[in-house]
């Protein structure tokens, strides 16, 4: 029987994390892409009204001419007219980054057209000297679980979570580990396994996610990795094709095993062990109960789906009001494939945590599901789905 689900999370809860999201975060972006780009006074205008809106005003439908306008309007029938603070926190963030996209003039004819906003702060994220010493550390990371736990903390550097925040330098590490079901992970990997992965952030948390994919391939671990990005940009920082090839490029430009990388993934596409695909979806404000059968019948032939980040994460169990200790298998059992998670906590939802842990962690004072300060690797598997281990 179906787990019941509780309530969405809406955005108008001032203790809950998406009231910060609205009221601090999203003016804080709002001002870093006027600056980064040199929009005109259209642009700037929009972003302007777009902010009032948010912060005054009733949520609105996209313009006549938007492309997709119908099907927003009817995703949108229960929502628009209403404050934005009274809208479901998934719904309304993933609608806030489809505006963006309007006000800035992607989809429209004309000088603007397919530029990506968040760019700038992309590209800064792989210039970063910083980034440097990580790459050339590669050398020494050697072991399958220091990829995984790399690629997992790496999420980390979602450009969009650090808005208005200090970054300080991470490492891969269990200490933070509030769950760990690694083991089942590698059980489902083999020679013959078929991954998914589908990625979140570009930069910093891409770059561990290709180190990852790469040592899947050269490894027995898969004989194949379909990597699903984003078809446009989306939530700053998440990654598309072009992002994709732009970290092909900053690990080719580090010598060793950087170097190494990028020209055995590059081979991987050219043969077709790995292999690139989007779908619209992924765009859309649904978590993926709601994804159209293409998509899921294309996940259901995966050995494994490998679910990266935060918002794959709060899109699989639903961004609702689980309490912690919800059986993270029983919400996710819909699901197409046997799938894992590998998320770093940066919003209010999670679910498959133990009592004991969950009072260990509410006692220590830290705001942990929100603070990025821990991460969990949590494992659904369909009954007798398991490939020939590392």
């Amino acid at each position: 029987m179906p787990t019941p689900l509780p309530p969405e999370l809406l955005n108008n809860e001032p203790e809950g994390f998406a009231w910060g999201v609205w009221h601090d975060r999203t003016p804080k972006l709002i001002t870093q892409i006027k600056e980064a780009v040199p929009y005109g006074p259209a642009q700037r205008q929009g972003f302007d009204a777009l902010e009032e809106e948010i912060s005054s005003g009733l949520m609105q439908p996209l313009g006549d001419a938007a492309p997709e306008r119908d099907l927003w309007v009817s995703w949108g029938e229960d929502y628009f007219g209403k404050p934005w603070i009274d809208t479901p926190f998934l719904w309304s963030e993933s609608y806030f980054f489809r505006r963006v996209l309007e006000v800035t003039g992607y989809f429209a004819p004309g000088p603007w057209y397919g530029l990506d906003p968040f760019e700038p702060m992309k590209t800064a994220e792989l210039s970063d000297p910083s980034l440097e010493p990580d790459l050339q550390a590669l050398d020494s990371l050697s072991t399958p679980q220091d990829k995984l736990l790399a690629s997992l903390w790496g999420n980390r550097a979602d450009l969009v979570f650090h808005v208005g925040r200090t970054r300080g330098a991470t490492h891969p590490e269990t200490g933070g580990l509030i769950i760990d079901q690694s083991d089942q992970l590698w059980s489902h990997l083999g020679p013959d396994a078929r991954v998914v992965v589908i990625a979140d952030n570009a930069g910093r948390e891409f770059l561990a996610d290709l180190v990852l994919i790469d040592h899947l391939l050269g490894h027995d671990l898969a004989a194949s990795v379909t990597l699903h990005l984003k078809p446009r940009p989306y939530y700053v920082s998440d990654a598309t094709t072009a992002d994709f090839v732009a970290c092909l490029r900053r690990l080719s430009r580090t010598r060793g095993a950087a170097e190494q990388i990028s020209a055995r993934l590059r081979r991987a596409v050219a043969g077709g062990s790995l292999t690139l695909d989007t779908h619209d979806f992924y765009c859309s404000p649904w978590d993926y109960r709601r994804m159209p059968g293409d998509l899921a019948a294309r996940l259901r032939s995966a050995t494994i789906t490998i679910l990266k980040g935060d918002l794959n994460y709060r899109r699989l169990v639903g961004d609702r009001s689980w309490p912690a200790t919800t059986d993270f298998a029983a919400v996710s059992a819909y699901f197409p494939s046997p799938v894992a998670a590998l998320r770093t906590l940066k919003s209010d939802v999670v679910t498959g945590v133990d009592a004991a842990t969950e009072a260990q962690l509410d006692a220590s004072g830290l705001e942990w599901r929100t603070d990025g300060t821990h991460g969990l690797i949590q494992v659904a598997a369909m009954p007798g789905a398991t490939g020939d281990g590392v």
